[in-house]
């Protein structure tokens, strides 16, 4: 049987939208505000067999949909294993050397059976609000060991069979600050599951198991296809780039990350050799966050190309072992978000040689995970405001940089103040766009962010977990950096700033004090002597720039 294109295409949509209604089933239902606006989760199916991506939402976070890959593998290892797999199983885990990210993140996997055998696998992610650990919402920019970032939780059965386990529920729910939130959010996984489940069966009731087997391998080929034509179309060579995390939260200094991409023909290999060692905080990431962060990079390069496991067959990564990209347990992994935004960053130098018209200046490269954290005046209930925040993305061949954008491991979006606001006791004083703090260039980086939030209640703690501070966004082909990260908190001595220049816990509030972000902008692209005298004009008039370049 051979599928022709209209039916193809019409599979494919179909496929994307199943995932689609997944992720829209999680988002309006979820308890916490990092699910519900953030959009910080994210749901797939995979293959039966290898775990391979086969369908990805367009809503959810890319990152996750890479590494959920390596989640399934561990499911059907361990299925293997014990020999107990059943339909209406449900695996619930969070363990970041198992497919994970970090604890944060927590997986479901559940199997899709037809006639008695497991077709696919479906799985969800989302970001919990409170997982336990030593800092309430879990970027604990301190810690050397994993126990310190929350609480672990191996694949287990949430379902045995259809049977919900009310026993894992109980203790999930006894090792978080916020066991409400978690209990909310777990459900609308669990719906979410559900919702996929059903769509997966009409689909194949519809069309036959044959027919979607036969289009499921299609359009993986389709897509190798069509990134070995992209990769042969460029220049062969070896193209390096090298970068560098401030530090690791518990010693100040700086760590190095390195890339070396490899063209030959139709191929292409990452190789990270260089990168520093398995540090002592927690910005170290696992193997498959690694190879799930190249999977992000490759698909901004080369958008066109179909999200599957297809679009990384003709890529080879080689990661160094004992690497920072390469953690074993028991390192800790909470700060992963910001070592996979420096190899998104690394991804952009390198192909700039390669191709420049793909590429463009680096974001700005963190989310400044900010906690603040208290109980209530009166009835002593606590209260977690985790949120992260906006800066500017990197000039291209196109156009000037996005200001104030999410970063680009994801399609999440920044959470609106005026929910935070709702949810939390704090007021923002400022959210503006940050003047002067894109790179310059032919197409000017992005505006960074400045965000003022002052506590209205009587105490509270404040934690943040950030890169950027002390080694700017890099421009390409020319183009300037873009701003320093920097990070301001009122103390009963004055107004402060970390020593460890974005990173800190234990920040000690009282009403009315503040704390004030100023987030990068994108690095430039291209010689700003090339700028377009209008642009400038226009920048200046706008207030993104307060004097001329020279």
């Amino acid at each position: 049987m051979t599928l022709d294109p209209v039916t193809l295409a019409v599979l494919n949509g179909r496929l994307e939208q199943i995932v689609d209604e997944m992720d829209a089933t999680l988002f309006r239902s979820a308890f916490n505000p990092i699910i519900a606006e953030a959009h910080d989760a994210s749901h797939g199916i995979y293959h039966r067999d290898t775990g391979e991506t086969l369908a990805q939402g367009k809503s959810g976070l890319p990152i996750f949909v890479g590494a959920m890959a390596f989640a399934v593998k561990t499911v059907i290892a361990k299925a293997a294993r014990d020999r107990d797999l059943a339909d209406g199983d449900v695996y619930i885990f969070n363990d970041p050397w198992d497919g994970g990210t970090h604890l944060s993140d927590f997986r479901l996997v559940r199997p899709v059976y037809r006639d008695g055998r497991v077709f696919c696998w479906i799985a969800s992610v989302g970001h919990w609000h409170d997982v336990g650990g030593a800092v309430p919402g879990n970027y604990n920019p301190a810690a050397t060991e994993a126990w310190q970032e929350g609480f672990i939780c191996p694949p287990v059965k949430l379902y045995r069979a259809g049977v919900y386990q009310t026993d894992i529920v109980d203790m999930l729910q006894s090792n978080s600050r916020l066991p409400v939130s978690l209990y909310g959010d777990l459900n609308a996984q669990i719906n979410a599951l559900d919702l996929g489940h059903d769509r997966l069966t009409g689909l194949l009731d519809a069309y036959g198991d044959a027919v979607i087997d036969e289009a499921l391998v299609a359009l993986r080929d389709r897509a190798e296809q069509l990134m070995r034509q992209e990769i042969r179309a460029l220049p062969d060579g070896v193209y390096r780039a090298r970068d560098f995390m401030d530090n690791d939260g518990v010693i100040d200094r700086p760590l190095e990350l390195h890339l070396a991409i490899t063209v030959a023909d139709d191929a292409m290999t990452l190789d990270f050799t260089g990168s520093a060692p398995a540090c002592l905080g927690p910005i170290n990431i696992s193997e498959a966050t690694t190879h799930a962060a190249c999977y992000v990079a490759m698909k901004h390069v080369f958008d066109e190309i179909p999200a599957n496991a297809g679009a990384m067959a003709p890529i080879t990564v080689i990661i160094p072992e004992g690497s920072v990209l390469a953690a074993k347990r028991p390192k800790p992994v909470g700060g992963y978000t910001e070592t996979i935004l420096r190899l998104i960053d690394l991804v952009f130098q390198a192909m700039a040689d390669a191709a420049p018209k793909r590429s463009n200046g680096c974001a700005y490269g963190t989310i400044n995970a900010l906690s603040i954290a208290g109980r209530r005046t009166g009835t002593g209930a606590p209260w977690v405001m985790f949120s992260f925040f906006g800066g500017g993305h990197g000039g291209s061949d196109a156009s000037d940089g996005l200001q104030h954008g999410n970063a680009p491991i994801s399609t999440a979006t920044i959470p609106p103040l005026e929910i935070l606001e709702a949810a939390y006791p704090v007021a923002f004083r400022q959210w503006a766009l940050r003047p002067d703090s894109g790179g310059v260039g032919r197409h000017r980086g992005g505006l960074g962010a400045i965000y003022e939030i002052e506590l209205l209640e009587e105490n509270a703690e404040a934690f943040l977990f950030g890169e950027r501070g002390r080694t700017p966004p890099p421009g390409i082909l020319g183009g300037g950096p873009g701003a320093l990260n920097r990070f301001q908190f009122d103390t009963s001595e004055g107004r402060k700033t970390p020593r460890m220049a974005s990173k800190i816990v234990g920040i000690k509030l009282e009403r009315g004090m503040r704390v004030r972000l100023e987030t990068p902008g994108g690095g430039g692209y291209g010689d700003p002597a090339e700028r377009d005298p209008a642009a400038i004009a226009a920048d200046l008039a706008a207030g993104y720039v307060t004097e001329k370049p020279r």
